[in-house]
């Protein structure tokens, strides 16, 4: 995938199967929300093929996509709306009725301790309250396949350890979620497998400890750092630091 002649991806080739907690991680610029969006349906004009549910999503027909849940990373919900009204409106484009929607979506909203705020509107809530909402949309249909991207920002503690636990429990009901994060160690500890895409290529996929096995690092971020050739971090943190304390 090229934007005019720059190239985005370069060969991408991969499986991707059942179950799976899939860490999709890389610098800024290094084609893992491109990868995303052409899966989602949202980017076209790549080469090659992209199979989702063993279909060619190419082929014009979009019914996949009722099988899919997406949290961007930064996304713009309709303030004017209650709760209620909004994912009321997600549940029906999904397939479901109201009452369907709005049966799920209130209880959905009472695990997260929200449940006195479903008809408030949403400008009123902050921004993890909001990031709960757009997770709660993301699920609601019940999809085969969850589109993360950075989904724990702006939670507090121990909404970070409920969203873990479900992403937990959705893989091993054998849902498959590619989570999109910048924060390393929260991708070491929940995913089953990782793919470091840099430079529009795969350079590392593998679980965390493979690919510890093979780096012989002891973190994720180290291992980071090291396929992406980025060592300077600790010269430009002082340097940063310095400009600041001048007088």
């Amino acid at each position: 995938m090229s934007y005019g002649i720059k190239p985005i991806l370069q060969g991408i080739d991969l499986d991707v199967y059942e179950g799976q907690i899939i860490g999709y991680i890389g610098p800024n610029g290094a084609g893992k929300s491109t990868t995303v969006k052409i899966m989602l349906g949202l980017v076209d004009g790549y080469q090659g093929e992209v199979s989702i549910f063993g279909r060619d999503i190419a082929d014009g027909n979009i019914e996949y996509k009722r099988r899919i849940g997406y949290v961007p990373e930064v996304a713009e919900l309709y303030d004017s709306l209650t709760a209620q009204e909004y994912l009321g409106f997600v549940g029906e484009l999904y397939g479901l009725t109201q009452r369907q929607a709005n049966h799920k979506a209130r209880r959905l909203m009472g695990k997260f301790g929200m449940e006195e705020v479903y008809f408030d509107r949403i400008s009123s809530f902050s921004k993890g309250m909001r990031q709960k909402v757009l997770l709660i949309s993301s699920l609601l249909h019940n999809p085969d396949i969850l589109f993360l991207d950075e989904p724990l920002s702006g939670l507090d503690a121990n909404s970070v350890m409920i969203v873990k636990e479900i992403l937990a429990e959705l893989a091993a009901a054998g849902k498959t979620i590619f989570y999109s994060s910048h924060i390393m160690d929260v991708v070491e500890k929940i995913s089953s497998r990782i793919l470091l895409l840099n430079g529009g290529q795969i350079v590392a996929d593998g679980s965390f400890e493979e690919l510890r096995e093979q780096s012989h690092e002891r973190s994720l971020e180290q291992i980071f750092n090291d396929l992406t050739g980025f060592h300077e971090y600790r010269d430009v943190a002082a340097s940063f630091v310095s400009i600041v304390q001048e007088v």
